[in-house]
């Protein structure tokens, strides 16, 4: 029974020394299995925000920027560049370089139209118009030198709440409502096809503030009768659009027809500012549900 117990005794130990050979050689052959093998980055995060809408109405100053600290346990920041891209590009060749901002506690990074425009090369007036989108993307620089961005990090991070990373934001091009809405409107665009394009329609204000309405548009007389009013509200600094009333019937062409707000939450824009009407309204006719149908109107 001795020998039976000392030969268990050394298969143990030999099978011991083979896993922590095993262990060792794949510690060798991939460093990310020891944690003392993993180097140490750095990323900012996000604290408040300052503005991410630019005026249109007076684009050259409007400034757009969000406020941002860094990572308590990251490696010491130097500094943070600022890129720009008009829409969005995870490819940092693709980005403009706006400036460089150093980091010092909570810092602000921020941009006018101005400098954008500088950074595409052009003037503002040549590169904004509204509804546009443009995406910053934040770059740290440590003091050894390292830079960390999008391209060099892991997606999770950007991905989780929990890390409330700060590698990029979006400003949209706005133009203020002020009203004065009521013309004639060229149509661009109707894909409910009550008209054609190129055709005149009427467009009034109200009956609230910051209201358009667009019952001499949605029903065309020649194939429905109007409802209920079809109001559109507009929000007074940016120009997004919703229903003011969801779900309102608005004609009947055989079948009762309504207008809803599409699962964005918003239909759309009016900008006073250019006499544009973009939205894109769901219809329901009868029973049958026919999406979210684009109607895009240019005032004369």
């Amino acid at each position: 029974m001795k020998k039976i117990i000392n030969k268990l005794t050394v298969a143990i130990a030999f099978t011991v020394m083979a896993v922590s050979c095993k262990k060792a050689d794949l510690a060798l052959n991939n460093p990310f299995v020891d944690v003392n093998n993993l180097g140490k980055g750095a990323y900012i995060t996000f604290n408040s925000a300052i503005n991410y809408n630019l005026n249109y109405a007076a684009i050259s100053t409007s400034k757009v920027g969000v406020k941002v600290d860094a990572y308590d346990n990251g490696i010491k920041i130097k500094e943070i560049k600022l890129y720009v891209y008009k829409g969005s590009s995870t490819d940092p060749k693709a980005w403009k370089y706006i400036k460089t901002v150093p980091y010092n506690g909570t810092t602000e990074l921020s941009a006018t139209g101005s400098e954008i425009a500088n950074s595409y090369g052009t003037t503002t007036v040549a590169l904004f118009s509204p509804g546009q989108y443009y995406t910053f993307y934040n770059q740290v620089v440590t003091e050894d030198g390292r830079t960390f961005d999008l391209s060099n990090t892991p997606g999770a991070l950007e991905s989780s709440s929990n890390y409330n990373a700060s590698f990029r934001w979006t400003a949209y091009v706005v133009c203020p409502f002020t009203g004065g809405m009521t013309g004639t409107y060229k149509v661009i665009q109707d894909d409910w096809a009550d008209w054609a394009v190129n055709d005149m329609v009427t467009v009034t204000d109200g009956p609230a503030a910051n209201q358009i309405n667009l019952t001499k548009v949605w029903p065309n007389p020649a194939y429905g009768d109007p409802k209920d009013p079809l109001v559109v509200k507009v929000d007074p600094a940016t120009g997004a659009a919703t229903l003011a009333t969801n779900n309102v019937i608005f004609a009947d062409y055989g079948q009762l027809t309504s207008a809803y707000v599409p699962s964005s939450g918003t239909l759309g824009y009016v900008f006073s500012c250019t006499g544009y009407i973009g939205l894109k309204i769901g219809i329901k006719y009868g029973s049958t549900d026919y999406g979210p149908m684009t109607l895009i109107l240019q005032k004369q």
